[in-house]
């Protein structure tokens, strides 16, 4: 199965509502203004390339921040509910159910059914809302990249494979190498 963009039948974009009637089927769903985004269960170098980066955010996270690895719902309006696969956000900026808020940084690992949307309309997306880092981890290719966001736009700051290394200060110093996360 590939990635699916659906409108809906009813005549008017989807809402967060809509997404609590959505079988427990194994797949992520997703809304970005309005339009649905259904992917399959992810793979398992997905899922290692998740865990990996998961653990190295997480021992680099200051005691402000909070990082984990998704599904958790990301808010930042009402016709938008994002899950990314890791992500690091504010302890304050969090409800019990949501991050209402724009996380500090995104990570997404690509698959080949989400690739076109975690390269545009998701990190889209997040640059609107305000997210100040977005990555993006490519396992087949063993490659990372990363923008960050200056004046109200995303800006290429990183792209290493292999044995290269990533070096960053935002949202925190943190250093990657995409050779160890697969």
């Amino acid at each position: 199965m590939t990635a699916v963009t659906a409108l809906p039948l009813r005549g008017g974009p989807f809402t967060r509502a809509d997404l609590e009637s959505m079988p427990d089927d194994g797949r992520r769903y997703e809304l970005i203004d309005g339009c649905l985004l259904v992917t399959p269960a992810p793979r398992w170098m997905h899922q290692r390339g998740v865990a990996e980066l998961f653990v190295i955010l997480r021992a680099a996270t200051p005691d402000y921040a909070e990082t984990l690895p998704g599904p958790f719902a990301i808010v930042p309006e009402d016709d938008t509910e994002l899950q990314p696969d890791v992500f690091v956000a504010r302890r304050a900026d969090f409800t019990e159910k949501e991050l209402p808020a724009a996380p500090l940084l995104v990570v997404e690992v690509l698959s080949p059914s989400t690739r076109s949307f975690d390269l545009g309309a998701k990190r889209e997306r997040y640059e609107r809302a305000g997210t100040p880092a977005y990555w993006v981890f490519d396992p087949a290719a063993v490659r990372l990249r990363a923008w960050e966001l200056r004046d109200g736009a995303y800006v290429l700051v990183g792209d290493v494979s292999g044995d290269e290394a990533f070096e960053t200060n935002v949202p925190f110093p943190v250093r990657v190498v995409p050779s160890t996360l697969v």
